[in-house]
C-alpha cells in the first residue's frame, strides 16, 4: 500500500501531513501527486469528499519550496467557486506548509480590499481567490498574473453551475502560458470538456470512481409526505422534520439540513430554533463574518444544527457529519449526491434523509437514474400527524383573489353603456327636431348642457339621422359665417387679452393639445361651442332676420 512518504514529497511537507494524523493517501492523491510533482498537467475527476484539496496542496508546496514572490505577482494560483471552499483551501495551506516560510494571501468577497491590498503588495507565494474578487483586484491594477506558475481550478462543475466559466476562460488568458494547470471536477459536462481541451496540455487524466455516486458508507432513505392541500406542504415538511431529528435521538449528533432557496432556509432555521433546537442559517446573503462564525460554531461542536442552501454543499470538509437532512429534493440530481457527500465521510457511518412531496416526482427520477439505485423509501415518524383541521378542498381560482375580481370588472366593463363622448356627438339631432323652442343662446347652451347629463336615448338618434344629414351643407355654411358673432369668447378674442407671459403658453399648450388630439374634446367646457348650438342658431335666426326685413321694407 502506497504511504505518503512514498511520493517524493519536500520533507517538510511529510512532517506536516505525519502531525496531521495522516499516513496513506487516498486514491485520486496517490495517483494525482506523482504527475503533479513532474510538472504535468492533471484533470482529476472525483466525486466530493475524495481528498482533491490535498492532491494538489502538497505538491504546490513541494514545487514552490525554491524561489521567492515578487509584490503584485503571485507565483500560484488557486480559484474555488464559494468563499467557504477558498476559506477551506487557505487552511489546508496552513496545516501543511506551517514548517515552510511560503506565504499565502486569500481573495474573498464580504472582505475589505486594504487587508488584502497589503498582502498583495509584500507579495505572496500562494494566491486563493474566488474569480469575482480576483477580477476586481486585476482590474483595479493591484494585481499581475503574468508570474504564475501553478494554476488550480477547483469544483470546476460547481463553477459552471454558478455561472463563472467565462471569468474563468478570462482569468486563463491573463496567466501565462507556460504555467501548469490541475483542473478537478465531480463531473465532465460538455462545456467543461471544451475548456479541458483549450487550457490544457496533455493533462493526466485521474478518475478513481465513477462520477455521481453515493458512498457505501452512506444509508438513504426517502420520507414522502402527501399532504391534504398543497398550501400546506411547507408546514407539513417542517412538521416532519422535526420529528425525524426527535426519533434519531443521540445518534444524530450533529446535521445539517438542505434547502433549495435562501428564502426557505432562514424560514426551517427560524422554525427549528422557536421549537427548541440549536440551528442556525448559512446561505450566499449573509455577511462573511455570519458565515464564517456559523462555521465554525459548527466545526467546534457547540451549533447542532447547520441549515443550509448549496453553497454549502461542495467542498467543505466537516469530516464527522452525522446526518444529512434535505428538506427539498434538489432539483439538479448531481446536488443529491454533493448533498449527502458531506456525511459518511473518512471511512464513518452516515445517514441520509430526503423529504419529498408529490410534485417531487420527476426530480427523484432524475436522482435514481444517475445514481443507478432506488432510494430506499423510509415510514413517516410516529409522532407526525398532519393537520387535517383545514382539509378542505380549495376554492376556484375565479372565486378568490384580485384575479377574480377583475375578470367581474373586465364582464361588467363590457356591459356598460357607451361612453358620453359618443352620446354627445349625436345630440345635435334631438336639439334640430325642436325649432319651436323659443330660447335665447345662453339658454339654449345651458338647456343642452342638461342634456348631456341625461340617459341616451337610442331610438330618437335612430330617427333623426336623416334629417341630420340633409341639413349638413347648409348648416356649415351658415356655421363659418356666423362664428365670430356666436362665440364672444372664441380662440382670437383670448389672444387679445393681455396676461402674463406664462398663462400665454399654458394656453397655446392647451390649444396645440386640442389640435392634436384625434378623438372628440370635452363638451360644455371652457370655451367650447359644440356644434349643435351652432346650427340651432343657424335655423332660428334666419326667418327671424326675413321678419325683420319685411317689416322694415314696409315701413319704408
Amino acid at each position: 500500500m502506497t504511504k505518503f512518504s512514498d511520493l517524493a514529497l519536500d520533507p517538510r511537507v511529510l512532517q506536516a501531513v505525519a502531525e496531521a494524523g495522516y499516513e496513506t493517501p487516498t486514491p485520486i492523491q496517490a495517483e494525482a501527486i506523482p504527475h503533479a510533482l513532474q510538472g504535468r498537467d492533471v484533470l482529476g475527476i472525483a466525486q466530493t469528499g475524495t481528498g482533491k484539496t490535498a492532491s494538489f496542496t502538497l505538491p504546490m508546496i513541494t514545487l514552490l519550496g525554491q524561489g521567492r514572490a515578487r509584490a503584485r505577482m503571485p507565483r500560484s494560483l488557486v480559484l474555488a467557486p464559494t468563499r467557504e471552499l477558498a476559506a477551506q483551501v487557505a487552511e489546508n495551506f496552513d496545516i501543511y506548509a506551517k514548517h515552510t516560510k511560503l506565504t499565502k494571501a486569500l481573495l474573498i468577497g464580504g472582505v475589505a480590499f486594504g487587508e488584502q491590498d497589503k498582502l498583495i503588495d509584500r507579495g505572496v507565494d500562494v494566491l486563493i481567490a474566488t474569480p469575482g474578487r480576483l477580477l476586481d483586484h486585476f482590474e483595479r491594477g493591484k494585481l499581475l498574473l503574468t508570474g504564475v506558475q501553478i494554476m488550480v481550478v477547483d469544483e470546476a462543475d460547481r463553477m459552471l453551475d454558478m455561472g463563472f466559466i467565462p471569468d474563468i476562460e478570462r482569468i486563463f488568458q491573463l496567466t501565462p502560458f507556460t504555467r501548469q494547470t490541475m483542473f478537478y471536477s465531480a463531473t465532465m459536462a460538455p462545456e467543461i470538456e471544451r475548456i479541458t481541451n483549450t487550457f490544457l496540455t496533455n493533462p493526466a487524466k485521474i478518475e478513481v470512481a465513477r462520477q455521481a455516486t453515493a458512498s457505501v458508507t452512506i444509508t438513504q432513505s426517502l420520507i414522502e409526505v402527501k399532504p391534504v392541500r398543497k398550501d400546506r406542504s411547507f408546514g407539513d415538511k417542517r412538521a416532519v422534520l422535526r420529528e425525524l431529528i426527535r426519533g434519531e435521538g443521540e445518534a444524530c449528533t450533529n446535521a445539517i439540513i438542505f434547502c433549495n432557496r435562501k428564502m426557505d432556509v432562514d424560514v426551517v432555521a427560524k422554525s427549528l430554533k422557536s421549537h427548541g433546537f440549536n440551528a442556525a442559517p448559512i446561505h450566499g446573503d449573509l455577511d462573511q463574518s455570519v458565515r464564517t462564525k456559523t462555521l465554525d460554531a459548527f466545526r467546534d461542536g457547540t451549533l447542532h444544527l447547520l441549515v443550509a442552501s448549496d453553497v454549502a454543499a461542495r467542498g467543505l470538509d466537516i469530516p464527522a457529519v452525522s446526518h444529512v437532512f434535505n428538506f427539498d429534493v434538489p432539483s439538479h440530481p448531481e446536488d443529491y449526491v454533493h448533498r449527502i457527500g458531506r456525511t459518511g465521510r473518512a471511512g464513518r457511518l452516515g445517514k441520509a434523509l430526503t423529504i419529498s412531496v408529490p410534485s417531487d416526482e420527476k426530480y427523484l427520477k432524475a436522482i435514481e437514474s444517475l445514481i443507478k439505485t432506488e432510494i430506499p423509501r423510509g415510514t413517516l415518524p410516529e409522532g407526525f400527524v398532519p393537520d387535517t383541521s383545514e382539509g378542505r378542498p380549495e376554492r376556484p381560482r375565479e372565486e378568490r383573489g384580485p384575479k377574480g375580481r377583475e375578470r367581474t370588472r373586465g364582464r361588467d366593463r363590457d356591459r356598460a353603456p357607451k361612453p358620453h363622448d359618443e352620446v354627445a356627438a349625436m345630440e345635435p339631432l334631438v336639439v334640430v327636431a325642436k325649432p319651436e323652442t323659443e330660447a335665447t343662446p345662453v339658454d339654449v347652451r345651458t338647456e343642452e348642457r342638461r342634456d348631456d347629463r341625461r340617459e341616451p336615448r337610442p331610438d330618437r338618434r335612430r330617427e333623426e339621422r336623416g334629417d341630420r344629414t340633409e341639413a349638413r351643407p347648409e348648416q356649415r355654411t351658415e356655421r363659418r359665417d356666423d362664428r365670430p358673432e356666436s362665440r364672444p369668447d372664441s380662440r382670437p378674442d383670448r389672444r387679445d387679452d393681455r396676461r402674463e407671459p406664462r398663462e400665454d403658453r399654458r394656453d397655446d399648450r392647451r390649444d396645440y393639445r386640442r389640435d392634436r388630439d384625434l378623438g372628440p374634446s370635452v363638451i360644455g367646457m371652457g370655451d367650447h361651442v359644440p356644434d349643435f348650438i351652432l346650427r340651432s342658431f343657424a335655423l332660428k335666426s334666419a326667418p327671424t332676420e326675413d321678419v325683420e326685413e319685411a317689416a322694415t321694407g314696409t315701413e319704408g
